[in-house]
């Protein structure tokens, strides 16, 4: 039921399968971002229809509302959300990170104030678990210890060791759940210092088995070369035969740097939070539809794509609905992001297939045409 297997290699590239209870997944594979049981502005049909094969859900949000016993209730988180294919929920820990000022962590757990209405909440490893069992999305993540980009060494530190403690209290708690129909991965932290990276990934794999692993901790403010050499600290020892999750990353060069370093899965809100701000993906670079120079410029807004906004509207009609406050300009950007973002890991998908150093040829030739623009 939670199987993964290569089906291509090109350098430490590679293509795979995952096999889940909802479906097969095919990688190198991007994940929207359902926050709270939906992607911002995208109905399932829409994510269906640019090729989402996989959709992230927070536990903390839902959580905190309407609350996992509701969704239980309302026959659980594919039904609640229309969504049949595979789910992956993350544990809370980044978001819990995220509210710096009204949380207090412990050995314990996590005491946080409640975004919503102020109300305070204890959130366990224990808890963490009981949340996403409730809610039954295929792939579970391990409650972790996050800490800003940069972190010093004794913070690292002490957030690797706590979220390892915090990962053999998760692992414990599923056991007793039962879910059989559930998958839990641990997160690999440890700030960007090598030797506390490793560390955790081979104390990690003590615990085991595992049907997954993720590389938390990045994305979160540290600068591109260091996110990109933690990575290659982990190639080099992660299983090859463990699908591996680069938590929250999703622009577009990250994909193709990550991809390269033998990453499959992928998760980030740029796509429909750049859609929402007038901010689209093309093949040349990131293009920002506000700008005059399109305002009777009647090309789609991006000739390559397939998608609805692309075959249908120009860029001097999605121009006029973000100039006119219009909330269908929103969901056509996003809609295209999304679909951009998914193109991409299939053209990876496809030159890691054909073998050799054709990844390698493939990516020299996509960067230099996404940057000649010089936007990123």
């Amino acid at each position: 039921m939670f199987d993964f297997w290569i089906d291509g290699q090109s350098g430490a590239a590679r293509s795979g399968s995952l096999t889940l209870p909802h479906g097969t997944v095919e990688t190198p594979v991007f994940m929207p971002v359902g926050t709270q049981a939906t992607v911002r502005t995208l109905s399932p049909a829409d994510l269906k229809a640019v090729g989402a094969q996989i959709v992230l859900a927070n536990s903390y949000h839902l959580h905190v509302r309407p609350g996992e016993d509701v969704i239980a209730q309302l026959g659980g988180l594919h039904k609640f959300m229309a969504w049949e294919r595979p789910l992956l929920t993350d544990s809370g820990g980044f978001q819990v990170f995220s509210l710096e000022g009204f949380r207090k962590v412990d050995e314990d757990g996590v005491e946080f104030q409640s975004h919503v209405d102020g109300g305070r909440r204890k959130l366990t490893p224990e808890k963490a678990i009981e949340i996403q069992a409730t809610l039954g999305a295929d792939i579970a993540m391990a409650f972790d210890h996050v800490i800003p980009g940069g972190a010093d060494e004794a913070t690292a530190r002490d957030a690797l060791d706590r979220t390892l403690r915090w990962l053999d209290r998760c692992k414990k708690r599923h056991a007793e759940l039962k879910t059989s129909e559930q998958t839990l991965w641990p997160i690999i932290q440890g700030g960007t210092l090598p030797a506390l990276r490793t560390e955790s990934l081979d104390r990690i794999l003590e615990l085991g088995p595992w049907t997954g692993i993720a590389i938390g901790g990045l994305s979160v403010g540290e600068p591109k070369d260091k996110m990109y050499q933690t990575i290659d600290v982990l190639e080099a020892r992660l299983p090859a035969t463990l699908p591996r999750y680069l938590m929250g990353v999703g622009f577009p060069a990250d994909l193709v740097a990550a991809v390269e370093r033998g990453v499959d899965l992928f998760d980030c809100v740029a796509p429909t939070r750049g859609g929402r701000n007038g901010s689209a993906f093309t093949p040349e670079g990131t293009l920002n539809i506000r700008n005059a120079a399109y305002r009777t410029d009647e090309a789609p807004l991006d000739p390559s794509c397939d998608c609805e906004t692309c075959t249908t509207y120009s860029r001097g009609y999605l121009r006029h609905l973000f100039v006119a406050g219009e909330l269908l300009g929103l969901r056509l950007l996003s809609l295209h992001n999304v679909r951009y973002l998914i193109r991409l890991a299939a053209e990876m998908r496809a030159a890691i297939q054909r073998g050799g150093d054709a990844f390698a040829t493939w990516a020299d030739d996509w960067r230099r045409r996404y940057h000649h623009t010089g936007v990123a």
